[in-house]
């Protein structure tokens, strides 16, 4: 699970996962509550694991679910 935290940035705050700010609001309470029903609502559904993406090249293989358009084929 991330970290999530709260910081003050002039007269607003930011919501932040992690090192990434995510979300900015006038109220540290409204803060709090978003941040809190957010940990509930990903604890009660779980997050899906993804699958690791390898490091490399980029692949140019077709998409399977694609047909392509035969009308533009000569």
């Amino acid at each position: 699970m991330k970290i999530y935290s709260i910081v003050r940035i002039g007269a607003e705050y930011v919501v932040r996962a992690g090192e990434k700010s995510v979300l900015k609001v006038a109220s540290r309470r409204k803060a709090a509550q978003l941040v809190t029903d957010a940990v509930e609502l990903l604890d009660s559904q779980g997050a899906p694991q993804l699958a690791p993406q390898a490091p490399g090249e980029p692949s140019i293989a077709c998409d399977p679910g694609v047909i392509p358009d035969r009308s533009e084929v000569p």
